[in-house]
């Protein structure tokens, strides 16, 4: 019997005994925080089952798409190992919502099993709850009573508490069970070893294929069992372990539920199925994971770093890791089955079918991704076995390094070694995660990314939603190095200074006393921290000082915020309800909007958009703003919630007109002072994934006038009205022709200063000593830096410049010694900078540093010879 027959007979049959047949509830779970993905055919009937709902149909029966990949009744890394874990299955299922009970459950079953499918008497076994003392609950004799009427009693073997007593939590309905089990063992099998030792064991032949629970209990906080009001039938039979018994197979990969997907790869691939171990579980893996891919794409849920998105991500990994490893496939592939599937399940899932262009994208462009991390940690893992070949366990350490520097999953680092007979020190790996976590949280050192804690108390609260200037003390700081500048990073203990969060940029501003005004570049967060950004220290950071935000840069981006709203409204109006927000950045000069859609918006479409938003700022809503709204309430007020964003329990909910949105980010207070919207681009960021990108106010003003005068103006500088183009094509080739004759000067110039400095070095012992002014920029001093490097030996320099109105200093030591003197610039141009009134750092050969100072480069040269006189 094909599988497709299969499902259509049972949902027939329980139609034909009064069950409404619902669909299939999406796999992907978006309204219940305690479930990522349906697990199980009652996770949409568990308000039904908790008494929060009421059934339209009191007999209910469907085929309902699960995922399981953890906890007890899967492990992702089992898959394909077996033949009979699954990562996505369908279960089957009827249910009696205080309808029908024991009875009619199993006598319906039995029929169905026996004399529908035809599935022989004497290979099936039966289990009921035996009771449990300690819960003072008594063996289910009701329904070894109606068993005992259909089957001979040999075949009834009563089960504990774990096997036949259903729960769905800690607290809730919860009831006896019931399960059918079939043995397909061969005929000399079976009769070595009776059926009913098997049941439960473990037996790959030996299985359940389907629970009946019978719910009559609710389970209170007490622990305490109560009768329920009604009595309900929750069954559930696995479709791909039913098919495998209908189709008299051994392995459920074996039947056709399956096979076409494992023809296509092996066509694809050029490998053959059950000739080599390694190979089948690679494919079997693939095939699986494939259509859990799929199918969670199709129901919404794309790829990423978080929650359910990790999880797929997670499980496409793992295919194409197997894919890479055993089926030598170093291009994406598993892509390409996407045909196969919706040729296979489309009739009955038609998501599958409409969604097939997204789901072929998404995973190709996965695949791309993941093949070249892939590529790039099993070749290290390999180096690191090849220096290793008689250990039995992977340094810890060396997996962290894995996961933190190449992104390569700790559980595929584990798979590789179990595939040698080799083990992961996972106590090493969890301590390389624990010290990355507490280098980052010290703050008793004064090296650099070491915090300087001033306030051990925990930092106060954000009040900028309130108040733009407020007074404020620095908790603690600390100095950060990033592309050769030095900044740094201070807490205050209550703060103004919006963090960047929810795709908003950070505000900016200064903080102030009666000595001295230091500017606030950013604000981001670190964790609950809130970190503003300076490129220098206060005098004295353990002052008072008022903080004061940036009003104008603040209300520009609150105008961005607040469009970007109206944007998100006016996109589920003219696109449809499917928009939902990936992603935003609200700058104080543009913003950027991603959101799910699936083929370019065109002109008109983004028109239309164009004119809601700017009707909606002519019409001036007013800011209705509710904080500490609990979750629940924000929801049913049509509150949207944002991708990547964090909820607590209670949230802040923004309204303007009829755009409803969970948000914390600053607002205008009427959507009259955005002023004016203007679209300048849209493009796509990913499969599936579309990006807008808009101004507003006066940005947007000058966008559109600029655009007007541009061409003028251009005709104007250019004195050409007739060919614009041609004419700033011959200012470029112009242009190009005076910059290489720049360069060449610039060269003759380092050239020069390279001749003077070699005349004046002199010996301090073996090392080469040059120190000197230059007139040079950063860039010129860096690169006569390294000219002289490459031409003498044991070198130190020392160079300083005035460029502007700041002291520039920098350090190159030779290799050599760095290594036989332990001489390291990054430390000795701090010392330095003291000098001019500055900081600075770098690598061990060659460092800079900027100071206010210039009047003090001299002292800085004299003092780096004198402390080399001293090495």
């Amino acid at each position: 019997m094909r599988s497709a027959v299969v499902r259509e007979t049972f949902l027939d049959f329980f139609k034909s005994k009064g069950h409404h047949i619902v669909t299939s509830a999406p796999m992907v779970i978006k309204d219940d925080p305690t479930l990522m993905f349906t697990n199980a055919g009652m996770n949409q009937f568990k308000d039904v089952f908790l008494g929060h709902a009421q059934s339209r149909y009191p007999r209910v029966a469907d085929t309902q798409k699960c995922l399981r990949v953890s906890g007890k009744h899967n492990d992702l890394e089992e898959v394909g190992l077996d033949t009979y874990h699954h990562t996505m299955f369908e279960m089957l299922g009827n249910w009696s919502f205080g309808d029908y009970f024991k009875k009619e459950a199993i006598q319906w079953a039995w029929e169905l099993l026996t004399e529908v499918y035809r599935i022989d008497k004497d290979r099936l076994f039966v289990s009921v709850f035996g009771g449990d003392p300690e819960e003072g609950l008594p063996e289910d004799k009701e329904a070894y009573q109606c068993w005992r009427g259909i089957i001979p009693e040999d075949r009834i073997i009563y089960g504990t508490k774990k096997d036949n007593f259903w729960e769905m939590g800690d607290t809730g309905p919860c009831g006896p069970c019931s399960e059918i089990h079939a043995d397909l063992r061969d005929d000399l099998e079976r009769k070595e070893i009776p059926g009913h030792t098997l049941i439960n064991r473990g037996h790959p032949l030996v299985m359940e294929i389907w629970n009946l629970v019978f719910i009559e209990f609710n389970r209170t906080s007490g622990g305490a069992l109560v009768n329920l009001p009604q009595k309900h039938v929750d069954t559930g039979m696995g479709f791909e372990r039913l098919c495998m018994v209908l189709q008299k197979k051994t392995s459920n990969y074996d039947t056709d539920v399956f096979q076409p997907l494992i023809r296509e790869i092996c066509r694809i691939t050029g490998v053959s199925y059950g000739h080599s171990i390694e190979k089948d579980i690679a494919i079997r893996v693939v095939a699986d994971h494939f259509r859990a891919i799929a199918f969670a794409i199709a129901d919404g849920q794309l790829p990423s770093n978080k929650d359910a998105g990790y999880v797929v991500r997670r499980i496409l990994r793992r295919a194409v890791r197997y894919g890479f490893t055993f089926l030598d496939q170093k291009e994406p592939f598993i892509c390409e089955l996407v045909p196969v599937l919706v040729k296979e399940m489309a009739a009955v899932f038609p998501e599958i079918s409409q969604q097939k262009d997204l789901i072929g994208k998404v995973i190709a462009e996965e695949e791309t991704a993941f093949l070249r991390t892939l590529s790039i940690g099993i070749k290290r893992f390999e180096q690191y076995i090849q220096t290793r070949p008689v250990t039995q366990h992977i340094d810890g350490k060396f997996a962290f390094e894995l996961f933190d520097t190449y992104g390569f999953p700790i559980d595929l680092t584990q798979l590789l070694a179990k595939e040698l007979g080799k083990e992961v020190d996972m106590d090493g790996f969890q301590k390389g995660l624990h010290d990355q976590k507490e280098r980052s949280r010290k703050a008793t050192q004064l090296d650099t990314d070491d915090w300087i804690i001033l306030d051990a108390r925990a930092p106060g609260t954000f009040t900028g939603y309130d108040q733009t200037r407020t007074e404020i003390r620095i908790a603690r700081y600390r100095q950060v190095k990033a592309k050769g500048s030095i900044s740094y990073q201070l807490v205050f203990d209550t703060t103004p200074f919006y963090a960047e969060s929810g795709g908003q940029i950070g505000d900016t501003g200064f903080i102030s006393n009666e000595n001295e005004r230091i500017p606030i570049l950013d604000t981001k967060k670190e964790g609950n921290l809130i970190l503003h950004i300076t490129s220098h220290l206060p005098s004295d950071p353990a002052a008072s000082f008022t903080g004061t935000v940036d009003l104008e840069k603040r209300m520009q981006t609150a105008r961005n915020h607040s469009a970007t709203h109206l944007l998100h409204h006016a996109l589920r109006e003219v696109l449809g309800k499917h928009v939902e927000q990936k992603g935003s950045f609200v700058g104080f000069d543009h913003l950027r909007f991603d959101f799910s859609h699936f083929q370019k918006v065109s002109e008109q479409e983004l028109a239309r958009v164009e004119a809601i938003v700017n009707r909606q700022i002519r019409e001036n809503h007013t800011l209705q703003e509710n904080r500490l709204v609990p979750m629940e309430k924000a929801l049913e007020m049509g509150a949207l919630a944002f991708f990547g964003e964090k909820y607590g329990e209670q949230v802040r909910v923004i309204r303007f007109g009829e755009s409803v949105e969970l948000c914390g980010g600053t607002h205008v207070h009427a959507t009259g002072q955005i002023g004016l919207f203007k679209i300048v681009a849209e493009e796509a960021t990913a499969a599936g994934v579309r990006r807008i990108e808009a101004v507003t106010g006066d940005t947007a003003l000058n966008f559109i006038n600029g655009h007007i005068t541009t061409v003028k103006e251009l005709k104007n500088l250019l004195k050409n009205s007739q060919n614009v183009v041609k004419a700033v094509q011959e200012l470029l080739d112009k242009n190009i022709g005076m910059q290489k004759k720049l360069d060449e000067l610039h060269s003759e110039k380092i050239q020069h200063l390279e001749e003077r400095l070699l005349l004046q070095s002199e010996k301090i012992g073996p090392i080469t000593f040059i120190a000197d002014t230059v007139d040079l920029d950063a860039e010129g001093i860096r690169d006569l830096a390294f000219r002289l490097r490459d031409k003498v030996q044991d070198l130190f320099l020392v160079l300083g410049a005035k460029i502007g109105n700041k002291a520039h200093l920098a350090i190159m030591i030779s290799d050599s010694l760095v290594q036989t003197r332990n001489l390291h610039a990054g430390n000795l141009i701090r010392d330095l900078a003291s000098e001019i009134q500055g900081g600075g750092g770098g690598q061990p050969h060659f460092a800079t540093a900027g100071g206010k100072k210039p009047d003090g480069i001299a002292d800085a040269l004299k003092k780096a010879k004198a402390n080399l006189q001293k090495v």
